[in-house]
């Protein structure tokens, strides 16, 4: 499965908190706390490859209840040359159940870390929904090879809360 069908400019979403909306691209978050795909220490931006995606990612962690009373910004924004995204395709994962609605192990960071530390971006399967894909920014090598090009309120279907 090629998920990168084209060459040239990229997209990918973010779902944030509004307060958080200036700071979509500090990687902060993912420094302070780690990630599924790294440990404490590396500036990550965790981002989906498409924006059902994105938001499946922020309801897995907050739920959905979150997503309709805390304002969100749904942010897109464009890798300016696709040559630079390391695809990981499932079989390249050494653990499948890393892929997989659980909790992270210290190999499965170490694993994308090391990654993370050659490439700017790396685009991995989504553990949320089977063939989607999440798309890792490494903040350090990825600086000016990438740019914001939008920013939205997100308004949660209200049909999602029980």
């Amino acid at each position: 499965m090629n998920p990168l069908p084209w060459e040239g400019k990229w997209h990918a979403w973010r779902l944030d908190r509004e307060v958080f909306k200036n700071t979509w691209d500090s990687g902060i978050g993912a420094q302070q706390s780690g990630g599924r795909w790294n440990p404490p220490g590396r500036r990550v931006i965790y981002a989906s490859a498409a924006p059902s995606t994105a938001i499946l990612e922020v309801a897995a962690h907050a739920g959905f209840d979150a997503l309709d009373v805390v304002p969100h910004v749904l942010t897109r924004f464009e890798v300016l040359d696709s040559s630079l995204i390391k695809v990981v395709q499932p079989e390249d994962v050494p653990n499948p159940n890393w892929l997989i609605p659980s909790l992270p192990s210290p190999n499965q960071q170490q694993f994308a870390d090391g990654l993370l530390a050659e490439h700017a971006f790396v685009l991995i399967p989504s553990a949320v929904t089977r063939h989607s894909w999440n798309l890792l920014v490494n903040c350090d090598l990825a600086a000016d090879k990438f740019k914001l090009v939008s920013q939205e309120r997100f308004g949660l279907d209200t049909r999602l809360i029980k």
